[in-house]
Order: C-alpha cells, then sequence, then structure tokens
C-alpha cells in the first residue's frame, strides 16, 4: 500500500496538522514513502520560511514528475470523465489497486479512479 498525497494533504502538513503528520511518519516507520507529483507541489508551494514544515514533508516524499507520458495518460483520463483538472487525473493515475489517496477533492478524485478501474481509498486530510 502506497500513500498518494494530492494538495489537500500537502496545505495539512504546511498547517501543521497532527493527524496529517501522524499519518506521514506512519508510512515512514513501515519503510515507506508517499508519493505525489511536481504539479501537486506547484499548487502549494509558495517558498520562504513560513513553509519550513512543508519543505521538511516533502523532504520524505517522493515527488514523481509529470512528464509526457503522466501528461499524456492524464489528459485521455479528462477526455473519459469529462473533467479539466489535469493534477487531479495525474494524481489518480499516481494509485494502483490498495493504495490511499489523501485528497481534500474526494468527489473529484472518485470519478478519476473510477473511471481507471483501479480500488483505492480516498481519504480527507
Amino acid at each position: 500500500m502506497t500513500l498518494v498525497l494530492d494538495a489537500g494533504a500537502l496545505i495539512a502538513l504546511d498547517r501543521n496538522d497532527r493527524a496529517m503528520w501522524v499519518r506521514l511518519k506512519a508510512v515512514h516507520h513501515m519503510g515507506e514513502l508517499p508519493v505525489t507529483h511536481g504539479g501537486v507541489v506547484a499548487q502549494v508551494w509558495r517558498g520562504g520560511p513560513r513553509q519550513a514544515r512543508l519543505a521538511a514533508a516533502l523532504c520524505g516524499i517522493e515527488v514523481r514528475p509529470l512528464d509526457e507520458q503522466l501528461g499524456r495518460a492524464a489528459g485521455e483520463l479528462m477526455r473519459t470523465t469529462r473533467t479539466s483538472d489535469a493534477i487531479d487525473a495525474a494524481v489518480a493515475l499516481l494509485a494502483v489497486d490498495g493504495d490511499d489517496v489523501i485528497t481534500a477533492d474526494v468527489d473529484d478524485l472518485e470519478l478519476l479512479v473510477a473511471a481507471t478501474g483501479r480500488h483505492v481509498e480516498l481519504i480527507r486530510p
């Protein structure tokens, strides 16, 4: 099981949400790294000392590239679902059966994940 993080999860970490930090530390304790992609980081990163917590959290998160392959697949998923959020579509594609996805956009991700045929748990931060 992999923990996949959407923007809501990173925002929760940045705001020092205790439950989200506990989740992150539990995954690390199991010897795993949560994953996200660069587009999600772009949504939440503004830099500066106010984001020191987020910077620290990102050191323990695998940030995958939103490259051509993932971009094309996300575009096809958006066509299939008639949606328009490429970042959410790419998050849905990072997840595989059995993964947990932490997102504030449960409704949007639910539609996208269902279209992939994957069985994941969608959890609010």
